[in-house]
């Protein structure tokens, strides 16, 4: 039968450890756990590896391997056989839980949120100790002030339960607020899993070091998405803490009209320090966006469409979208257009979908297309857009020269944006 003891962070923590003659060694200030994953899903991640004792006035760490819990009735004893010492590297490699995880801020990975630990759950196996979740409910305060049992004896009686809140080790995410060591910038790859709107709101929650931290912490592809998923006054601390290079980098992986809308935030002089970073062909385009008085069409418009000539087929358009593989939004509403980019049509997924593949998008393009003048008001938008039930509406200039197109996702988000400010 395998034996299996749990047992609590904050029942261990300052309690004396007793030696074989049954006298006190010392007491028991905090425990390593290996912070070094060797592969995924790896419990050597979580297993207990050392102890911090403090021994009269001197405090060292010790290999937790010849220490043993042992839980007596709800009271737990802690024996040691023989007191090892360990290296400086071995305690580097790991992460003391009452130190960087009790009381800290830390992601839950599956419930897409900060949450604050208040214990650690551990369970002694023949194969070690391990720290196997945390302790996000009220339970875990109450047992930390040590007026758990009586609690939840008083509350039974009324028929009430505390509901437990535990998150399992796996699905922890922590964040350093102390430091920027950097093993702990090893265990951001997780984060990497998260919706970038979802990591967003992380960051917001977070304070301004811990979110630059993180933040530091992403490769740029994922940067650029949850910069662009910020709120302003986020974006504006974000990119005034970042290199000028790196900072450019990010704003031209975004979409122009997402670049130019942060960019609007800033000083004068410090956008122009960006736009002058960036490379010549998005400047231009975040430059022309940035000329549109807030009230235009034009302002709110993205550059980032998808236009052929009459003559091309459904076929090559196909394979050239497998190629390009662009977002979402750009599939909203597709273009077809002349010389000097003059637009003559528009189409769909499922004309393309539904038409032969020789069929050229002549024949199964709107040869009257929705669009709007770049100088029109920004409140005709809503209009058309409703009007005719579209996702997204061109955009072109006096000369009916495609300049870009309204996507309903920001006409919405821009709405929000203005009512948020009213209430303020």
């Amino acid at each position: 039968m395998t034996s299996l003891t749990t047992f609590y962070l904050s029942g261990i923590i300052g309690k004396e450890a007793f030696g074989a003659d049954g006298d006190a060694i010392g007491v028991i200030k905090d425990l390593l756990v290996n912070a070094a994953p060797t592969g995924q899903n790896d419990p050597n991640h979580q297993l207990v590896t050392g102890v911090k004792l403090k021994i009269h006035k001197e405090t060292r760490f010790y290999s937790f391997n010849h220490f043993k819990v042992v839980k007596a009735r709800e009271v737990l004893n802690v024996a040691c056989t023989k007191l090892v010492e360990l290296r400086k590297e071995e305690v580097s490699n790991g992460m003391l839980l009452v130190e960087s995880i009790l009381d800290k801020q830390i992601v839950d990975l599956n419930g897409r949120k900060l949450v604050r630990v208040n214990d650690v759950r551990l369970a002694t196996l023949p194969t070690g100790t391990y720290a196997v979740a945390v302790d996000i409910g009220i339970e875990g305060i109450l047992r930390r002030i040590g007026i758990s049992m009586p609690i939840k004896w008083l509350i039974s009686l009324l028929k009430i339960s505390i509901p437990a809140q535990f998150i399992l080790w796996d699905d922890v995410q922590a964040i350093d607020d102390s430091n920027s060591n950097i093993r702990l910038s090893k265990s951001y790859a997780k984060l990497h899993t998260l919706h970038p709107s979802d990591l967003a709101d992380i960051l917001e929650d977070l304070g301004k070091k811990s979110s630059m931290s993180v933040f530091s912490a992403l490769d740029e592809e994922k940067a650029a998405d949850v910069l662009e998923e910020l709120e302003p006054h986020t974006q504006i601390h974000i990119l005034e803490n970042l290199p000028i290079d790196k900072a450019a980098d990010l704003l031209e992986k975004m979409p122009a009209d997402e670049a130019a809308d942060i960019l609007e935030e800033l000083e004068d002089e410090k956008a122009e320090l960006l736009l002058n970073a960036m490379e010549m062909e998005s400047s231009r385009e975040v430059r022309e966006l940035l000329e549109y008085p807030d009230n235009l069409v034009g302002s709110l418009m993205t550059t980032d469409i998808i236009s052929f000539r009459a003559g091309v087929t459904v076929d090559e358009v196909i394979a050239e979208l497998r190629a390009r593989k662009p977002e979402p939004s750009e599939l909203y509403n597709m273009f077809v257009t002349e010389s000097e980019d003059k637009l003559i049509g528009s189409f769909n997924l499922r004309d393309l979908v539904v038409s032969e593949p020789t069929s050229p998008l002549g024949e199964i393009m709107r040869t009257e297309p929705r669009f709007l003048y770049d100088n029109q008001k920004v409140g005709d938008i809503a209009e058309l857009i409703s009007k005719y039930n579209l996702l997204a509406v061109a955009v072109v200039d006096e000369e009916k020269q495609l300049q870009g197109m309204v996507v309903v996702d920001d006409v919405v988000e821009d709405l929000i944006k203005k009512r948020r400010t009213k209430k303020k």
